[in-house]
């Protein structure tokens, strides 16, 4: 939700509503960000510099989740399933 709202407030995210309610409709989870994902996400080996986007691909590595995006560097990253959200 953190980066779904930094996004939307620089409008490179155009969405209507609330996406809290969103992620309930259509069953997604919603994550804490907890110090092992933190953790991971500090010592992946990636040249990615996006905090966010290393904290999410840490995360879905963790759970072995499925990750939306439509950021082709995440895609390309091997170690996470991608579904593509462009």
């Amino acid at each position: 939700m953190w980066e779904i709202a930094a996004k939307r407030r620089t409008g490179k995210l155009v969405f209507a509503g609330s996406p809290t309610s969103a992620i309930g409709r259509n069953g997604f989870l919603e994550l804490p960000i907890s110090p092992m994902d933190a953790e991971g996400a500090g010592g992946l080996d990636w040249p990615h510099r996006d905090t966010f986007d290393r904290l999410l691909v840490a995360q879905a590595m963790r759970l072995k989740a499925a990750l939306v995006t439509a950021d082709t560097a995440i895609r390309r990253f091997g170690p996470v399933v991608t579904l593509w959200a462009g």
